[in-house]
């Protein structure tokens, strides 16, 4: 499973970077494959582990702020794997040239 998440805390301010590097470090440290992107985090792995980590950072979030939005796009196909690096390989492929990348 890919899961494209972000996490947002309504009512700590303009800045979230030192929010969002605390999200970071557990997703970091979680051993699952990530890619941080400009806007959102993608995670790849088993239904039952990305979940977890997701809801683990948002409950991190809701130690920092009273209110937090999460927003989760989730591509689950069968039997597959290595698609946080596959999907881009795919297009680029097609392309036959390199893409610029998160």
């Amino acid at each position: 499973m890919l899961a494209s998440f972000s996490i947002v805390p309504i009512g700590v301010g303009e800045e979230l970077r030192e929010h969002v590097a605390k999200v970071l470090d557990v997703i970091d440290t979680s051993g699952l494959p990530y890619k941080l992107g400009a806007m959102q985090t993608t995670v790849e792995g088993e239904p039952h582990e990305v979940m977890a980590l997701i809801m683990t950072c948002h409950q991190l979030m809701l130690d920092d702020a009273s209110r937090v939005l999460t927003h989760i796009a989730i591509d689950d196909r069968k039997g597959a794997s290595g698609r946080l690096e596959g999907k881009v390989k795919d297009v680029e492929s097609v392309l036959g040239r390199k893409l610029s990348r998160e």
